[in-house]
């Protein structure tokens, strides 16, 4: 186990098959909850995107739901260690198809994120639990989609994480389940290879964000290309993508 200290002294937790990369960190920065917003964190993993919420001074209640055992507990060791301000994060070991079905979690968030496994083809990785984070499987996208749907009251808010190449598959399973794209950021790992097309990344390492509102009416922006800034202990600036501005 191993610890990482973000921006404001906010401790994660990471471990094998429980760490985290660029991609989770961009999208905590690409789009946050409002300080007292009920949020969340879908796919959390360590509870990298949850705790870099919290650091930033979210205190709203957040849930941080994750399939894997092992890095639920992790989680839920590093909100013990951040202490009393950071007991407003609730660690969830559950399967996301089965959460928010009934009761009174079923729309009560206004925000929520997720960094989702991204591939359906290629050969999995032999470690079970790297393959799980990686490959839909036990979580796909309309899996993710239909649980934000759920999860979020009218008018709610959600952030996903995604490879460009699958930007027509995101955005047809949003609208399917009520979430309408609002906004989408395209970021790359390196120069591109020819110039960038609209909603579609260029690069070798390009990811891209979006933002949809449930039952939102239709209308999407694109914000404008930009290189990945990875986290601090890669050497890069730990804050990526402050010019954007969520809620403007």
């Amino acid at each position: 186990m191993a610890a990482e200290i973000l921006d404001h002294g906010t401790r994660v937790l990471t471990g094998p098959g429980a760490g985290f990369g660029s991609d989770a960190l961009l999208l905590a920065r690409f789009a946050r909850p409002r300080v007292g917003e009920a949020a969340l964190d879908l796919c959390s993993g360590c509870g990298i995107v949850a705790l870099c919420w919290h650091d930033e001074g979210h205190r709203g209640p957040c849930a941080a739901v994750e399939l894997d055992a092992a890095a639920s507990a992790l989680c839920a060791q590093a909100v013990a260690e951040n202490g009393p301000a950071a007991a407003h994060i609730t660690p969830v070991c559950a399967d996301l198809r089965a959460f928010c079905q009934a009761g009174p979690e079923r729309g009560r968030f206004d925000f929520a994120a997720c960094n989702p496994p991204y591939f359906r083809g290629g050969p999995p990785s032999p470690d079970a639990r790297r393959a799980a984070a990686r490959h839909e499987g036990a979580c796909t996208l309309d899996d993710v989609a239909a649980c934000a749907a759920r999860a979020l009251r009218f008018g709610g808010r959600f952030a996903l994480c995604h490879r460009p190449a699958d930007l027509a598959r995101v955005c047809a399973a949003l609208c399917a389940a009520g979430l309408e794209p609002k906004r989408l950021a395209v970021f790359g790992g390196g120069a591109p290879r020819r110039p960038p097309r609209p909603c579609a990344g260029t690069g070798r390492s390009a990811h891209s964000r979006g933002r949809a509102v449930r039952r939102g009416a239709p209308k999407m922006r694109r914000r404008p290309r930009t290189k990945n800034m990875p986290n601090r202990r890669r050497g890069i600036d730990a804050d990526p993508i402050l010019w954007y501005n969520p809620y403007g």
